[in-house]
């Protein structure tokens, strides 16, 4: 294990992804989500065939066991993606970051309901105060004017991360039962070719011919989300997930800085609270992880051979 490394790859997949959206939200105005999907999904694949090649796990990469999962898998995260798309482009990037750390406080729930994991008091008191985080993020956009359009807009915006936190989290589960027969590779791969599919079928719902710069942009969005998979992918192998999991936050950091400079953002004192209060019900979710780790690493160790 190389501690050290497994962070800077974790900190490069995060800013990876930051950027992707600030790609995204760059063309936001004049290309539909579902065609920023195809290009997010469809020119991340020359990255993961050409990474899976040097690693030789092409062969590996390309064996599918269950393609229905694949499938389901697929579905949720391309809805996922696509409405966080969508949602760039009525919201502030800190306020969508900030949003979008829901969905690891839905995994804690969905996996209390849908795989019967234990979750006790401690953990089910911070993804509470969690959702109170969310809430003071969302407070400013869902209380609406008679007749305010902006806020409307603001309002739908915040509806569509939320929903695709949730896809995401359903997503987060749903693999969590296909890696127990299914390669890392292979969920890489075929999630990159299932939403390139899938985006394709936004077409009839009006798909335009990029402008100028927005090629560059919408192309690079693809090759950086790529490349920020592959860090993050790479940063499990080198780091055990509890000690990297906590930089998924510093995505705020970034945030704040790309939507101040490239957008002219900036965030209210009301998101960097909400953001601080989910920020915090994730380290604590971590943090629990890592103790209960520990303790059944122990337990483990304890048993004696008829135990």
């Amino acid at each position: 294990m190389a501690p050290l490394r497994g962070i800077i790859l974790k900190l490069c997949a995060v800013m990876c992804f930051i950027v992707m959206f600030a790609l995204i939200k760059l063309s936001a105005d004049h290309v539909p989500p579902g065609e920023s999907v195809f290009f997010r999904s469809f020119f991340a694949l020359p990255v993961i065939v050409g990474w899976l090649a040097m690693k030789g796990d092409l062969s590996v990469g390309l064996k599918v066991k269950s393609p229905t999962a694949h499938v389901l898998r697929g579905c949720l995260g391309t809805v996922a993606m696509g409405t966080n798309f969508a949602a760039v482009a009525l919201l502030p990037l800190p306020e969508v970051t900030a949003l979008g750390y829901a969905m690891p406080l839905l995994v804690v729930v969905f996996a209390a309901m849908f795989l019967h994991e234990r979750v006790g008091p401690y953990r089910f008191g911070a993804v509470a105060l969690g959702l109170v985080g969310v809430l003071v993020v969302m407070e400013p956009n869902i209380t609406i004017q008679s007749g305010n359009t902006i806020k409307s807009t603001q309002a739908f915006g915040v509806m569509l991360v939320l929903f695709g936190a949730v896809c995401g989290a359903l997503a987060q589960i749903h693999i969590r039962n296909m890696v127990q027969v299914e390669q890392t590779s292979a969920i890489v791969f075929w999630f990159s070719m299932t939403s390139s599919v899938l985006a394709l079928l936004t077409v009839p719902f009006g798909w335009v011919v990029p402008h100028g710069w927005e090629w560059v942009w919408l192309i690079s969005s693809g090759l950086i989300g790529g490349i920020g998979q592959i860090c993050l992918t790479s940063a499990y192998r080198f780091a055990d997930a509890s000690l990297v999991a906590p930089f998924d936050y510093a995505s705020m950091i970034f945030a704040v800085l790309i939507g101040y400079f490239l957008f002219a953002e900036v965030p209210t004192i009301q998101t960097l609270v909400g953001a601080l209060l989910v920020i915090s019900a994730g380290v604590i979710i971590i943090l629990r992880e890592r103790h209960l780790g520990l303790q059944r690493g122990r337990a483990r160790q304890a048993k004696t051979p008829l135990g």
